[in-house]
């Protein structure tokens, strides 16, 4: 009997369910066709009709993973433009939440793959260059409005991704001593040093 084109889609649905389970419980490391079949109840065969490798099984989570992201609900409110804007987008990557703690438990552990596999790898700087124009768009409206001081762009939405990247790790590995509201104190007070750092020209 033909297999419909709903059934097909009901069971990659059941298989990202299970690669998300899997990847929230164990994380990249712990990824594997066994696990996510063992997951559904199901046989690695069955899986590799889906994935036929490690590699493809890995890139489908990265997938699933930005798709959570961007499905997450947002902290702020709507419409805010310059550093309130800038402010927001890194409210929004912190782990101030178990879900986007979770988000970033799995994001982190998939950097190991990716550093091993240059496919991969491209990916996720590509992911980085995407997240750096977004921070370089605000950047330089807070510099329009005269909240941030004419400091080149592009390094300015690198150190402010580099800043927001580190807080993630120390809070992941230390969530007792990098609560929410540290997390969210120590944001306001990075942000407010940027705003009133003299540029070097001025010096």
């Amino acid at each position: 009997m033909p297999r419909h084109k709903g059934d097909h889609d009901a069971r990659r649905r059941d298989v990202s369910g299970a690669v998300w389970r899997v990847l929230a419980a164990h994380g990249f490391g712990g990824l594997t066709l066994r696990a996510v079949a063992t997951e559904m109840g199901a046989t690695t065969g069955l899986l590799t009709h889906y994935f036929p490798n490690k590699k493809d099984l890995v890139a489908h989570a990265l997938t699933l993973l930005d798709e959570h992201r961007a499905a997450r609900p947002r902290r702020i409110a709507p419409e805010p433009e310059g550093l309130a804007a800038l402010r927001a987008i890194l409210m929004d990557i912190l782990p101030l939440t178990p879900q986007a703690a979770t988000d970033n438990r799995i994001w982190v552990s998939s950097w190991d793959a990716a550093l091993a596999d240059r496919d991969l790898a491209v990916g996720h700087a590509a992911r980085y260059a995407r997240s750096r124009e977004r921070i370089r768009h605000h950047v330089e409206t807070a510099q329009h409005l005269g909240e941030l001081p004419p400091h080149d762009p592009d390094d300015i939405a690198a150190a402010v991704q580099s800043f927001a990247l580190g807080l993630i790790v120390q809070a992941l590995f230390g969530p007792e001593e990098f609560p929410p509201e540290r997390q969210i104190r120590l944001l306001d007070g990075y942000l407010a040093t940027l705003a009133t750092t003299t540029p070097p020209a001025a010096r």
